[in-house]
């Protein structure tokens, strides 16, 4: 099986996920327990009959259960979403979806990317010299790491920063790239522009260093681990009876193939970063989707959240692609006959 007929059929493999995915959120939210009619009313509308059914007529809930379920999917995979009933009244989801989603594609880059800058290089470290004080202080600080609430994190991150004129002279906002505040939503309209860019990163590098330290604990420890197993492989001991420079027997054999167990980690640690932006873009005041599912939840605005999952699932069953993509490149054997 070639790359291209593997990686084909695992998008095909993707689209029964993705129908799986909506169709449950279609039943929890549309038949569960709660109306969906009566939370688009206020307490004393859901007692007007004539209200009430102008509500159920304006989700569709007046339709057969069947016929609600087939005009609900269409719309979603033809992405004609139609408008918002509470959050942002008679605003485009689609329109609300393009404003929101590139803070939270952003803030998400960053935390990925502090992550595995930072986690993976100390995993490897502390495998390469392994029982030593060097891999001792690396693994006990990514275990202290790991073990901080993403939330206690964030609150304590936020007053550092926020007592960061005072302690060290210079406030955060200032320090080489002026921005207006310690939270809230990076600027996407100047991303463009390398002022634009610096100010935009800036701004979420707080929240990415939340998001992302979870992340960094596994990393670092999965990283490790991994070293030490390619180590003591034979093809290691055959490449130094070969005479393979140390140089090269770290980066050629034991790095690459160090990284392949790490590839799921790292994409499954993305799925996280999706749920946990709820919580991070709420205590940051960042506007991206994960701070828009939570008003939309707690709000009553449920067709919204329906909405928003499906975002989710595709944000998802996307990142599973990537990394079976990430495998074909890390690993050759990966999508080849008999793999």
């Amino acid at each position: 099986m070639s790359r291209l007929k593997y990686l084909g059929k695992r998008l095909l493999l993707s689209i029964p996920v993705v129908w799986l995915g909506t169709s449950m959120t279609w039943f929890v939210i549309f038949m569960g327990p709660i109306d969906p009619a009566a939370r688009l009313l206020s307490e004393g509308q859901t007692r007007n009959t004539d209200a009430y059914t102008a509500a159920q007529e304006r989700l569709g809930l007046n339709q057969p259960p069947l016929e609600h379920y087939a005009d609900y999917l269409i719309d979603l995979y033809t992405f004609d979403l139609g408008q918002t009933f509470l959050l942002y009244q008679g605003s485009s989801v689609n329109a609300l979806i393009l404003d929101f989603l590139p803070r939270t594609l952003w803030l998400g880059f960053w935390s990925v990317l502090i992550a595995v800058l930072i986690g993976v290089p100390l995993g490897f470290f502390a495998g390469l010299r392994s029982n030593t004080v060097s891999d001792y202080f690396a693994s006990f600080g990514g275990i202290v790491w790991r073990a901080m609430p993403n939330f206690w994190l964030a609150i304590m991150l936020l007053a550092l920063l926020g007592s960061a004129q005072a302690i060290f002279g210079i406030g955060w906002e200032e320090l080489l790239v002026p921005i207006d505040a310690i939270s809230g939503s990076p600027d996407m309209s100047r991303i463009g522009t390398v002022d634009g860019f610096l100010a935009a990163t800036k701004k979420v590098l707080p929240a990415a260093l939340v998001l992302g330290s979870a992340s960094m604990g596994n990393e670092m420890r999965i990283g490790r681990t991994a070293v030490l197993e390619v180590r003591n492989e034979d093809f290691v001991d055959m490449a130094k009876a070969k005479g393979v420079s140390d140089r090269a027997l770290v980066w050629k054999h034991i790095f690459r193939n160090a990284l392949v167990p790490l590839v799921p980690i790292i994409t499954s640690e993305a799925f996280l970063l999706i749920g946990g932006s709820v919580l991070v873009e709420t205590v940051f005041g960042i506007h991206g989707i994960g701070w828009l599912f939570f008003q939309a939840a707690i709000q009553g605005d449920l067709p919204l959240v329906g909405t928003l999952m499906y975002i989710f699932i595709l944000m998802i069953v996307g990142i599973n692609l990537l990394q079976d993509l990430l495998y074909t490149v890390i690993d050759p054997r990966v999508g080849l006959e008999g793999a």
